[in-house]
Formats: C-alpha cells, structure tokens, sequence
C-alpha cells in the first residue's frame, strides 16, 4: 500500500531530527580534571582555574561566587556547589552561559581625553527606513540607532514646499519626508537609553535664515538642560565624553550669515583695540581658559523635563516652536553649534594642514578618503589628533551598502558614517567594533594615532612589519539553533549542516581570508574542534569575524549566525560567543565555545 513507505519514511525523518546533545569538549574535561578532587570542583578550585586559565584579575571568593550565581542561575545553585562542588556537567554549564562572554561588559577605557581621541558610533542618514532613492524617512530608524548604542544622528534639513516650516528628508530624491519635531523628541526620549555618553546630531543645513531660527527655537526648547554648547562660540579643544555625559550637541557648518556676523564683532573688536591698545590683566586675579568655561551653556536652557503641552513653549502640528517668551530668548542657529563643520573646496591635503586656533570637524567623501589615505596618510592621522574627521558613503550605495570602515579608522577617522539601514560584512565590522569599551558608542584610539610619532607602520602596511601578538583561537562547538530555528528552518529533510568561517580584518598586513572549520553534516550542536593562528602586527585596530553557514550543495550557504569582535578587547580562556542575526540583533540561545589564547 502506499501509506506504508510514507509512515517509513516520516519515522526515518523524525529519527533524523532527533536532538543529539554534544558533550564537554576534550579540553574542558582535561581542565576539570586538573583542577578538581574527586569529581568535584570546589569554588577555590574553580577560583584557581579563573586565574590560571582565563586569566581573570581580582578574583576574590566573593567574585567567584557572584560569578557562579550569575552564570548557573541563582543562590540555591551557589549552596549547593558550595557544598557539594561543580560537577563536570555543571563546570561545562558555567563556561556555556551567555555571561562568561569574550568582552568586558563596563566601560573601563580613560573617558577623560577630548571627544577627537575618540573613535564615535556614527550613522549616516539617520531617519531613512531604507534605500537612499525612495524610502521613508521616520524617526524609527534614528529610535534603533540609539538604542544599538549609536552616539551620532545625522538629519537633514529641508524646506518644506510652503517654505514654511523644517522637513526631515534625503533632499533630491523621492524619498518621503517627516517632521523634524519628531526626530527630536525621539532622540530625547532614547539618546540614552543604551549609553550615558554624549549624542551629536549632525544637521545638513538646506534652510533659509528664518526657518534656521525656528530650528534652533525647537533645539533649544525640545531639550532644555541636555543640550550643551559653549560660550565662548569656539573650542580649542573639544571637552571629553566623561564631561559630556547625558548632554545632547550639534554639529554642522554654521550659517553664513553667522559667520558675517562673527566677523564684523571682530572688526569691532579690533577697532576698539586699536584706538586704547588691550587691558593689561591682573596677574593675581587669573583667568579662565575656553576649555574651563565651556561645560556651562551660555544661556541656560529651560529644565529638563520638557512638556510638549506646556503654555509657554509647545510643539504644534507643523513641527514648530510656539513660546510666549520670544524669539529673542533663544540663542541664534550658530550659537547652538559646538562642533563646527566643513567641506573642503580646495586641495584636500592643504585643507587638513590647514592651522587653526579652533578644533574643527571636516566631511569627507569615501573616494576622497581613498584617494588621500593613499597620497598622504600621515596628513590625516595630523589632523584627527585634534580636529574630527567625518567620512560618508559615496552617492552610489543607493542601497544603503557602506564600504571598509578600516580604512578611515586605521587612520584616526572619529566619525565613519554608516548606513544602518541594511547590513553585510561591512557593517557587521561596524557593529563589532563599538562592541568595545563596554559598547558605551566611544573607544579609545591607540596610542599610535594621538602620540606626535604617529608610526610609519599604520601607514606604510606594504612594508614589512614585525609581528606584535599572535591571537590563537580554537572553535570548540556551537549550539542554540535548537531552540532559536523550527527543524525545518535549514533542511526540509534533515539537520543543518554546520560549518564556521574565520578572518581578521585590520590593517592590510593583518587582514586575511577567510579560514574554514570542516562541515559537521545532519547535527544541531555541532563539535568541530578546530584551531586557527592569527599573527597581528597592529592588534589595536584589529577585528575577528565569525561566520557560521549552513552548508547548501545545490546553493549558495544559508545564514546561521555571525558576530565581530574587537581582537584587543578579547578575554582569555574559554569563552561563550554570543551570535547575531544578518541585521545585527542578538540570537536568544545561539552560541559558540571558543578559547582564546594571545602569545
């Protein structure tokens, strides 16, 4: 009969499908065994293998039992293994969970130095839902760049068609627009939610004079107390992000009617100078420099709490400000900018040497940073020492693609804008990177690139370089799919088929292809056990990228997870490797154990 071969052939099926639970790799129980009595592992025991091991710094009996309660799920668990000790089982419990993780978790890098010593989370068109021709604009994608840890929201800023009031939209596409009142009071509402450290928004300025005033009205009324600027209008430095923390700043290139302002007050200046010479300042009484005075607002914002249905300032349906007090309460547009921007028009090496009394922030193209990166790479490492350097996607990644943000970070760039609207390897880079110092948006640059020796060897990377680390890693097992995929999810008839590709991508000489584990066929915790040797001549700026793919004979492999992880970050030992998803979202369950070793 016909049913019969059916019936078979769904019980040799579900046979297939059947979960088969991979034990302890070799390693794990080889360190059990050293380090434990009698099948049991004693909290000072475990304590010994955290220090030898995974060599975790002040360790103190407490810690370990904090440890122990966080990973396997609570005090009753501490009890017992107090009592009893960790079986093997539950020694390879406490390595797989999700908190023994390959980063530190708190911010721990020196936020004191000024905001250019900083690499910063930046996005680039911030409000697009999608591509760059034709998508939606809306404050939902500038919400779930704020919540991934993204430090920098650029708007831009259009008339509306009534040259009445302030749009939010990519100006010479069909892309559809929205209120810029929106996105300002979702940048409020989420600037912090996944950081304390400073929010810039970087505006792209297409307004009249008038409506300017009305963007700074809404600014300066929207955020109150969060907004910082300085007073004197212009920074020698920029403060740090310590200083900044919980405040909200602008950056764009101020208005040219400001600018005409500026220049006649010092026309004026000089005029006065000039006829009575300068005050001759009293020795004793001191004085204060830009940087003393900058970390209090000119003139000090309404409060905090901000309530759109207040009487004496709201928000009305055309996105603008309404206030009682009068426009003349409100600092003008160039006032509110405390990083200011430019393009250079002329030779980009002359306008990077340029010298200036104030830091500045230049933009420039991602073919213009190619183009000088190769010419004169130690010209732009000069300037981002002091000034921010911002580098956009060309006009043709309508995809909302981006390209290799090494390439400007490997030379001191603070701000790579990134599309991320999509995803790909490129932004999976960007993700992993701001994974560092805690993913508080700002890591510190490398020494190297602040030092007045910037260091032939970041630049010159075809020039032999001596090897300064070698990262070793060996990929025990993976699992989770399990519970985060129905069965199907891979192969109808069978369980995925589980192989993990590995690179480093740095500086040229670090960067490799990808190396492959071998393909574990029909198995949902799949043990490869496979080592890999990365010799690193810059590890500062080096990243590690894992793949997991789900080999396909007839196409190209399915997706199964990746993750980038910042490789002068990673801690030693065995350690849980959390899995995202294409778009960069954390899998629930999915993991890998990996031990890193650095030599």
């Amino acid at each position: 009969m016909a049913s019969t071969p059916i019936i078979g052939d769904a019980y040799m099926i579900e046979l297939r499908f059947k979960s088969v639970v991979t034990g302890p790799p070799s390693d794990v129980e080889e360190f059990f065994d050293r380090y434990s009595h009698d099948g049991f592992m004693s909290i000072d025991q475990l304590q010994e293998f955290l220090v030898e091991v995974q060599k975790e710094e002040g360790l103190t009996t407490a810690k370990v039992e904090d440890l122990v309660t966080r990973h396997l799920g609570g005090i009753r668990i501490l009890n017992k293994i107090k009592q009893e000790g960790l079986t093997l089982d539950t020694f390879f419990q406490f390595l797989s969970a999700g908190d023994n993780s390959p980063l530190r978790q708190e911010v721990h890098q020196d936020m004191s130095a000024p905001l250019s010593h900083y690499y910063i989370y930046t996005g680039h068109n911030s409000y697009l839902k999608g591509n760059q021709l034709n998508s939606n604009s809306s404050e939902i994608p500038i919400i779930k760049a704020l919540k991934r840890g993204v430090r920098v929201i650029e708007l831009d800023l259009w008339p509306h068609s009534r040259k009445d009031k302030v749009i939010v939209k990519h100006g010479g596409t069909m892309t559809r627009p929205v209120g810029l009142a929106k996105c300002l009071f979702s940048i409020k509402e989420y600037a912090f939610s996944a950081s304390n450290y400073p929010v810039i928004i970087t505006l792209e300025d297409h307004l009249t004079p008038k409506l300017r005033s009305k963007v700074a009205q809404m600014v300066y009324w929207i955020f109150g107390r969060m907004l910082f600027y300085p007073m004197s209008g212009k920074l020698e430095e920029y403060p740090s992000p310590k200083d900044l923390m919980n405040r909200i700043l602008l950056s764009t290139k101020p208005p040219k009617e400001y600018l005409e302002t500026e220049i006649q007050a010092k026309v004026r200046q000089n005029e006065k100078q000039d006829a009575w010479g300068n005050e001759i300042s009293n020795i004793k009484a001191g004085h204060k420099t830009d940087t003393e005075n900058v970390l209090e607002p000119s003139h000090p914002p309404p409060s905090d709490s901000y309530n759109s249905e207040d009487e004496d300032a709201r928000v009305d349906d055309d996105g603008i400000v309404q206030e009682k007090m009068g426009e003349d309460a409100v600092p003008e547009f160039g006032k509110l900018i405390t990083i200011r921007a430019g393009k250079p028009k002329e030779d980009l090496k002359y306008a990077l040497e340029l010298e200036e009394k104030h830091a500045r922030r230049v933009s420039l193209s991602e073919p213009q940073l190619e183009d000088i990166a190769e010419s004169h790479p130690a010209v732009v490492v000069s300037f981002t020492k002091r000034n921010i350097l911002r580098i956009y996607p060309k006009g043709l990644r309508v995809d909302s693609s981006n390209f290799n943000p090494l390439i400007g970070w490997n030379l001191g760039a603070q701000m790579v804008a990134f599309n991320m609207q999509g995803y790909g390897r490129s932004l999976w880079l960007m993700q992993g990177f701001f994974r560092a110092n805690g993913g508080c948006g700002y890591v510190k640059k490398p020494d190297f690139l602040l030092n007045d020796s910037a260091g032939d060897k970041v630049f010159n990377t075809s020039q032999e370089q001596q090897v300064k680390k070698t990262l070793k890693m060996k990929v025990y097992m993976g699992d989770g799919w399990r519970f985060e995929f129905r069965k199907t999810h891979f192969d109808i008839c069978s369980p995925p088929d589980f192989s993990v590709k590995v690179a480093v991508k740095g500086v040229q000489a670090d960067s490799t292809s990808s190396q492959s584990t071998e393909t574990i066929n029909d198995c949902w915790t799949p043990a490869w056990n496979k080592e890999f040797t990365f010799p690193l001549t810059v590890p500062e700026v080096a990243l590690l990228r894992i793949e997991v793919h789900e080999s396909d004979t007839l196409q190209k492999d399915d997706f199964a997870g990746q993750t980038c992880l910042p490789v002068w970050e990673l801690k030693s030992g065995i350690r849980a490797v959390p899995l995202y998803d294409k778009r960069g979202d954390p899998y629930r369950h999915v993991k890998l154990l990996v031990m890193f070793q650095f030599e």
